[in-house]
């Protein structure tokens, strides 16, 4: 039995009720509904800010991060007020405030292959608004195996995608990504960037694919995947097959949830590890003391335009995609630090070196943050 709706509801939802396709009957479904977001980020601020003005009846928040400053370019269920705080603690005063009548549950901890089950099973559907391929293979077979949609959503720079999967005769995120990228050839929000009012718009169009879902009406993006061109103002939509050989939603071979960091290559095998395998690093602390003597090369292996926010004096400028023709200009005979923004790219730089031959390389632990950090606060943070 649906749950009725009081005097202020009614008046609260009085757009909605006037809306033959929601109506009444429709308002108590969004109601009686229970939605869980995976991420209280980017995508997540608009999903939680619109689903809970449409009187989605009880949200469900996982997020174990706090808010920091460069997420408010983008993450608006937040303020600058918010700072240091967990982000499910701005979202539960924030959704409040939006409206009263949301129960709210939040979860401050990572989803893992622990927790997903127990967690999921709880909830109608699943909003993933995660950035990182671990999560999301996660969130899918964990969705697959319980029987939830699954509303996907993505982001980087100026292009957005948007899908619904795991439905019961839809395809899933492996039958679209069978196999997760090799690590490190997609950068992160993070390293590439994201154009801030992007977020806004595959959120919003996941809010509405939630919505729709809940009600019943239109036609939701099962089996179509919607790809956003910020840039060239173009929306368009490419087929995603069902794949009976897709071992999560085919042939039901995954049964139980995996490591999913090993899975997406993020960490070796247990017994694989090898010394050759260790990255050799230096701290900025040990960095600044070598340029001080001046017996050290420091190569930043950012683009330009990041370089003209911020870089290390006595840097040489090599964007990662330049190293390997520059690999020639570069003197064996003296040590040298590769540096980026916060470790990753300069990582992938310092094994490309050493698969040249090269000995005397080494890795700046957290790049030119951690040098804002521990050693020259004025360069500034991005």
């Amino acid at each position: 039995m649906l749950p009725d709706l009081s005097r202020d509801e009614i008046s609260r939802y009085a757009r909605h009720l006037i809306i033959p396709d929601v109506g009444i009957d429709g308002q108590k479904r969004l109601k009686a509904a229970r939605v869980l977001l995976v991420g209280a980020g980017g995508l997540g601020s608009p999903l939680a800010l619109y689903l809970a003005a449409a009187g989605v009846g009880h949200i469900g928040i996982v997020d174990f991060d706090v808010v920091d400053v460069t997420n408010l370019q983008r993450q608006i269920l937040h303020g600058t007020k918010d700072i240091g705080r967990a982000k499910v603690a701005s979202a539960r005063e924030r959704i409040a405030d939006i409206n009263p009548f949301v129960e709210l549950t939040t979860y401050e901890t990572a989803l893992t292959s622990k927790n997903a089950l127990g967690i999921i099973e709880k909830y109608d559907l699943v909003v993933d608004g995660t950035d990182n391929f671990p999560t999301r293979y996660l969130v899918n077979d964990a969705c697959v195996m319980l029987g939830k949609p699954n509303v996907y959503g993505s982001v980087f720079r100026f292009e957005g995608q948007a899908s619904v999967f795991s439905t019961k005769d839809g395809p899933c995120y492996r039958c679209l990504f069978p196999e997760p990228p090799p690590p490190g050839t997609v950068p992160s929000c993070a390293e590439g960037g994201v154009l801030g009012v992007l977020p806004g718009l595959i959120g919003t169009i996941q809010a509405t694919e939630a919505i729709k879902l809940i009600l019943g009406i239109g036609e939701p993006l099962v089996g179509r995947l919607l790809l956003v061109d910020a840039l060239g103002a173009q929306f368009r939509t490419v087929k995603v097959r069902k794949n009976p050989a897709c071992p999560a939603c085919g042939t039901h071979e995954i049964t139980e949830l995996i490591d999913y960091d090993e899975f997406c290559g993020m960490k070796p095998e247990a017994g694989s590890r090898k010394p050759e395998d260790t990255m050799p690093e230096i701290t900025p602390l040990e960095l600044a003391e070598r340029l001080r003597a001046g017996d050290i090369d420091l190569i930043d292996v950012r683009e330009p335009h990041e370089w003209d926010i911020a870089h290390i004096p006595g840097a040489r400028l090599i964007p990662l995609g330049n190293l390997p023709a520059a690999v020639p200009s570069l003197d064996r005979t003296r040590d040298i630090v590769v540096q980026c923004r916060s470790g990753a790219r300069s990582g992938r730089a310092v094994r490309l070196l050493q698969a040249a031959g090269f000995t005397r390389v080494r890795n700046l632990a957290g790049g030119i943050l951690r040098w804002s950090d521990d050693v020259d606060p004025t360069v500034p943070k991005y």
